[in-house]
């Protein structure tokens, strides 16, 4: 079996493959419109968000029996039309699970204790204490929603703290568990002082933080968003920061990513992103919550293992 690696991976992916006896080829530089060209030769595709896997694109790959990504989401593949066609679509969030989690509550420490705010001021000959004065976590209670592999990372380390954690999930099945209890989102709006999300950018999550959302908490409260930036509406997110709704956020993710996450969009900065830069109510990093050295190697590893166990093996 073939399979065709497009973007950088640890290099522990290719080896293990290569020593079960697959073929690998291992092109990060690749351009969408050489993939189009060599994909029938494959029966395995590997990628991570660089490239949106479609219906032309898969109606070229006539042998293609998997595509993996290497990640949690799985928006960037038409995943319907791909499992029609028979092509099994797996992804790796076990992998990055981890990272993400202790993102999330490094955000939320530096933004509720000002961390990053009397760092600079610190290094720009400032001593303010008393401006710097933060927030404990302790005795507050968390929100969680989208309680997948990400949303329990995040409950298992912030549960820690002495806090009360809640979880809403559109998956019925789950129940509670010993970091954090099944809730309604009407309880979520109405205890929550910390909100986490942890969804998929489907369509039923696409701004899902919008200015009804954020009104129907009964309490001013953090919001943390390590998912996608679509799921976020920032023109909203900057009106509850100005009349104080939100508290603050902490967001990994930005509504203005390009599709690769790679970088913003090469446009003028919109006036709600500028007040966000420039607010000491705002925590910012690049996508880099699920990027760390330990995850990329796990990444590949949960890959390997689900190819591997997998029944398209078998031909």
């Amino acid at each position: 079996m073939k399979i065709l690696i497009t973007e950088k991976v640890d290099n522990s992916l290719e080896i293990k493959l290569t020593n079960a006896g697959f073929i690998c080829n291992y092109y990060p530089d690749i351009t969408f419109e050489e993939l189009k060209n060599i994909i029938s030769g494959y029966e395995g595709l590997i990628i991570r968000s660089k490239f949106s896997i479609d219906k032309n694109l898969i109606d070229k790959a006539e042998n293609l029996k998997f595509i993996g990504r290497l990640g949690a989401g799985m928006e960037n593949i038409d995943v319907e039309y791909a499992e029609n066609k028979n092509i099994k679509c797996i992804n790796s969030p076990e992998g990055n699970r981890d990272a993400v989690g202790e993102h999330a509550v490094g955000m939320l420490i530096s933004l509720m204790h000002n961390i990053s705010k009397a760092d600079k001021e610190v290094k720009a000959g400032l001593w303010q204490r008393n401006p710097n004065r933060g927030y404990e976590i302790q005795g507050k209670t968390i929100g969680i929603i989208g309680y997948g592999n990400m949303g329990k990372s995040f409950a298992r380390r912030i549960s820690g703290f002495d806090v009360k954690v809640m979880f809403y999930d559109i998956n019925r099945k789950l129940n509670s568990d010993k970091y954090a209890v099944k809730a309604s989102m009407q309880e979520i709006y109405e205890q929550a002082d910390i909100l986490s999300l942890h969804v998929p950018l489907t369509k039923k999550t696409e701004f899902l933080v919008n200015s009804k959302f954020i009104s129907n908490f009964k309490k001013s409260f953090y919001l943390i968003n390590t998912a996608r930036g679509q799921v976020v509406n920032t023109k909203d997110v900057v009106t509850g920061l100005k009349n104080d709704k939100i508290l603050g956020v902490a967001l990994d993710v930005l509504e203005y990513e390009n599709k690769s996450f790679e970088n913003l969009y090469n446009k003028e900065i919109p006036e709600e992103l500028e007040y966000i830069i420039n607010s000491d109510k705002a925590i910012l990093t690049p996508h880099i919550a699920g990027r760390t050295f330990e995850a990329e190697k796990k990444l590949s590893e949960h890959i390997v293992r689900k190819i591997m166990s997998s029944n398209f093996l078998i031909s």
